[in-house]
């Protein structure tokens, strides 16, 4: 792997993670302050996203757009990265902020590491390397740090959110595996479109969003169309590119900017402190990406 691909694609997973740093807060705002419901917002944050990226990937694909369906094993790849991946992803990351805060579904979303490096190894049938196990350590432990300013009691929360962030790392890890082929085949643009109208059609089958009574303020579309973009089309879009030039194992590691995101908007924008366990958060994370380059020459 050339130096300038390793830089693009680290480049583009972080700028993912950012993306979704930024949408995870604006989420919470949604929650708490226009009092939305993940289950209403989660369909037509997806069937809004794939309809949007879907008439890009028309526009300049043409036919092409129709391709992944065709074949039976693209096809059953296709579901596996786009619903059991992306959608349920998106559902139990906002229902995870719903049930705690977007700092707590960002600490236990980002487990994923964890799970794909299981999966590696398991599919390698080896043992991690110790370089790899210290980076992910070192990742986690500068995550808590940085979203619970190093009082772990902020970390209670219920059972139910636990077990939702647990099901969403695992989905992070879906997604950043199942697509393999499909990524060496079609644009990253294409399967999100498809993931997200996949997505957005079954969740509002099943969560009927249209029969609640509630209507979004100005403000509340403007956190919708936040999400939808940057959150949805932006941060997958980007991440996924770079998991195509990086992999799985190194993209999800850069994704910690997700949480680095999220504390400089909170210190910046909502007037939280920065204390001396969010530097030495910082200090992690740092660390941990350096680990990373060194593993890579």
């Amino acid at each position: 792997m050339s130096r300038k691909k390793r830089i693009i694609g680290a480049l583009l997973a972080a700028a993912g993670g950012m993306s979704w740093g930024l949408s995870g807060s604006v989420g919470q705002y949604l929650f708490t302050v226009q009092n939305m419901d993940s289950k209403w917002l989660v369909p037509i944050r997806l069937g809004l996203a794939g309809i949007l990226l879907m008439g890009i990937c028309i526009a300049r694909y043409g036919g092409r757009v129709l391709e992944p369906w065709k074949d039976p094993e693209e096809r059953k790849e296709l579901f596996l990265y786009g619903l059991i991946g992306v959608s349920f992803c998106q559902f139990f990351y906002f229902l995870t902020i719903q049930l705690s805060t977007a700092g707590v579904a960002t600490i236990l979303q980002d487990l994923a590491p964890v799970f794909i490096l299981i999966y590696s190894c398991v599919r390698g049938k080896r043992r991690p390397a110790r370089l790899e196990i210290g980076s992910i350590l070192l990742a986690l432990v500068g995550v808590v740090l940085i979203s619970t300013h190093g009082s772990l009691n902020t970390l209670s929360v219920s059972p139910q959110a636990l077990i939702s962030g647990v099901i969403c790392a695992v989905c992070v890890m879906v997604y950043n595996v199942a697509p393999v082929h499909l990524m060496d085949k079609y644009p990253v643009a294409l399967l999100q479109s498809w993931a997200f109208l996949m997505g957005g059609v079954m969740f509002t089958i099943v969560f009927r969003p249209f029969s609640y009574h509630y209507v979004p303020t100005a403000a509340g579309w403007a956190g919708i169309a936040f999400v939808v973009i940057i959150g949805n089309i932006v941060a997958f879009c980007t991440y996924l590119a770079g998991v195509h030039l990086i992999g799985p194992s190194k993209a999800v590691l850069y994704g910690f900017a997700e949480p680095v995101t999220a504390a400089v908007v909170a210190v910046l924008y909502f007037g939280n402190s920065f204390t001396f366990w969010d530097g030495v958060g910082f200090v992690c994370i740092f660390l941990m990406l350096a680990m990373i380059s060194s593993s890579q020459k």
